[in-house]
């Protein structure tokens, strides 16, 4: 894998108290970590504030930004809004085997050792959990559906059965148990 620096934060350098690190992302981000995403034209801005305490560090990142999906509805791409923010906390770890460490998914543990901090994972996990699953055309400003409306009334089309399909009920008889489970 390839050793992206701009990413690394030498903390130990670094002055008690918050700093503030801004990232722009685009596709190059992607090209080792992904490159089968089902999204494209990624622009986000990643602001990253790093609060440095004596025995941990407190990070933040918001997360702004757009990127062009398929609408999961009409199959038609548009371009979807990204925002979102996520917290994480990254304790330091002593020399001594007997530290207890928690479980927490929000909080990372490194040794005292380690004098510089990537934040490239953290990153495109934070990225990807920003995109929703379900994509779906926003509505237009006048309050009318924003995806294809060919493709809305095809799948009205399919979605009902044809009228002069032959209907087989194979239900048919079970009218008459309940009856005779009721008497």
């Amino acid at each position: 894998m390839k050793n992206h620096r701009e990413f690394e934060i030498a903390w130990q350098g670094l002055k008690p108290g918050e700093s503030v690190f801004e990232y722009d992302l685009s596709d190059k981000f992607f090209t080792t970590e992904d490159p089968e995403r089902d999204f494209s034209d990624l622009d986000a801005q990643i602001t990253l504030r790093f609060d440095k305490k004596n025995n941990f560090f407190l990070c933040h990142f918001d997360i702004d930004g757009s990127v062009t999906v398929p609408c999961d509805r009409c199959g038609d791409v548009f371009k979807l809004r990204l925002w979102d923010e996520f917290d994480l906390m990254i304790k330091l770890m002593g020399t001594e085997d007997g530290e207890e460490l928690d479980e927490d998914a929000d909080v990372v543990y490194i040794p005292r050792s380690e004098t510089v901090i990537n934040f490239r994972e953290w990153i495109y996990e934070f990225l990807m959990l920003s995109i929703p699953l379900q994509r779906i055309h926003p509505a237009k400003a006048d309050g009318t559906d924003g995806c294809n409306p060919e493709a809305l009334k095809l799948l009205d089309k399919l979605a009902t059965p044809p009228e002069d399909e032959p209907t087989r009920d194979i239900w048919k008889g079970l009218e008459e148990l309940k009856k005779k489970n009721k008497t």
